[in-house]
């Protein structure tokens, strides 16, 4: 794991076990690179409880209870659905704290609304409001995907 990955996911795994939380992911564009992060550090079963990989919109719906209305008024990258895995993944888990992106890693699937590059993420604590914001980022389809995780992590940490 390169230091830009492993700094963040290393700080934040302290964290998360010094407060004695477990986290959730739930992934669309990063396809479980998240999970993969976390998970290359030792010990991690003691603070990661568990990730959702939820790439297509049947599966954000099934296995995250995101809800179908909500991804036809505003697609998956959008702030509403964000929202809608996080909660999802924190009903389907017993994490204290979860995280969720859905992007568009390109090269293809952009609009001039949504760019390649455009990504949405939420991060919620279990009994409080998400906390949602939107990147764009620049580079190639693995380049895109590298800084979701990397502000994935930071997100998770500034929640804590």
């Amino acid at each position: 794991m390169n230091n830009e990955l492993e700094q963040p996911a290393r700080e934040l795994a302290a964290r998360l076990l010094d407060r004695k939380l477990k986290l959730a992911a739930a992934e669309s564009c990063t396809g479980g690179w998240i999970a993969k992060v976390l998970t290359d550090i030792a010990g991690s079963s003691d603070w990661f409880e568990r990730g959702f990989v939820t790439y297509s919109n049947p599966a954000k719906q099934e296995m995250l209870g995101v809800r179908a209305e909500t991804l036809a008024a505003h697609g998956a990258v959008s702030e509403p659905v964000v929202r809608e895995m996080a909660a999802g993944a924190l009903a389907h888990s017993r994490a204290e704290l979860a995280l969720s992106v859905s992007g568009i890693a390109g090269p293809g699937g952009s609009t001039p609304e949504k760019p390649v590059g455009t990504v949405w993420f939420a991060w919620q604590r279990r009994g409080e409001a998400a906390v949602a914001v939107c990147h764009h980022f620049s580079g190639d389809r693995e380049a895109v995907r590298r800084q979701a995780v990397v502000v994935a992590l930071q997100g998770a940490l500034a929640l804590l």
